[in-house]
């Protein structure tokens, strides 16, 4: 993904080095890790310190947002940590889509060998205690929420709510730890930080909207090329840019301002908006890395 002309994206709220602390601190008072991750984006909504900081911990990974995913791609995401050793399983937060078979795996699967311990030292009642980490923004209090039956932990469509971290008591002799969202102190990679723009893991205030705009509508014409079609009714050649796509969705959606000029500002907003909202459809940004 081209990220000319893109400026450098960093974001590290103070709060977020309290959050790396607050993980290493209290790990050991947990049985696993469970990680939540964008399905859109598996990678690049992984913080890159997880692993170091939750060593030696069972894990299992959570593939939200799954039914805004293209679904054949997120089986193979499934199967690319199920070959790294990690259980990942494809859920909705939201709609509750997956969350049925999520404590029955972890017990059985994920913990299968310190669950039979406790069976064998009559330690059956213990409760199973669980870390939720995850980036801003992706769904963890969702998760827990559902999980709970209760509003139990603040939900609100913007990066870093969660400040504190939050013990939760399910009814099935499971505790789960909700940690604040992590991001990491500098995107080495600004594609990944492009990515996380994309979904809204990075606030909207630090971006220019248009450019956000332009460098999605390249990565649709050039992977999800029925889907722009469909939505906006456009045709377009392979050489045109983002700009002229912009444009286009501008013109045909009727965005003009004085003069005859079309309002880009207005169709970025639209089509940044509808591809969150999926009205362009189940679209996963990282397609490439596991074809």
């Amino acid at each position: 993904m081209d990220n000319t002309d893109m400026k450098q994206i960093q974001w590290f709220p103070g709060h977020m080095a309290k959050t790396r602390r607050l993980i290493s601190a209290n790990l050991k008072l947990v049985d696993a890790v469970v990680e939540v991750v964008d399905a859109r984006i598996p990678l690049s909504s992984r913080n890159p310190e997880m692993d170091r900081m939750t060593a030696g911990k069972p894990r299992v990974i959570l593939l939200n947002k799954c039914d805004l995913a293209d679904e054949k791609v997120t089986d193979k995401w499934i199967s690319y940590f199920g070959n790294l050793g990690i259980t990942a399983l494809a859920v909705d937060c939201k709609s509750g889509k997956g969350l049925k078979s999520f404590i029955p795996t972890v017990k059985t699967k994920v913990l299968k060998e310190l669950m039979e311990k406790r069976e064998k030292n009559g330690m059956t009642g213990a409760s199973v205690r669980l870390m939720v980490v995850g980036i801003p923004n992706v769904g963890k209090s969702s998760l827990i929420n559902r999980l709970a039956g209760s509003r139990r932990a603040k939900v609100e469509d913007r990066p870093g709510v969660t400040r504190t971290k939050q013990w939760v008591k399910l009814d099935n002799n499971v505790e789960l730890l909700d940690m604040p969202g992590v991001l990491w102190p500098k995107f080495e990679d600004q594609n990944v930080a492009l990515k996380l723009a994309f979904t809204g893991a990075v606030s909207d205030d630090i971006l220019d909207i248009e450019t956000l705009a332009m460098k999605l509508l390249v990565f649709l014409k050039e992977n999800y090329p029925q889907s722009l079609r469909e939505r906006y009714k456009i045709d377009y050649t392979d050489g045109e840019s983002g700009f002229d796509l912009l444009e286009k969705v501008g013109k045909k959606r009727g965005m003009m301002i004085s003069g005859g000029e079309i309002n880009t500002e207005r169709a970025a907003i639209t089509v940044i908006d509808e591809f969150r909202s999926a009205k362009l459809g189940r679209i996963t940004l990282e397609v490439s890395e596991v074809k």
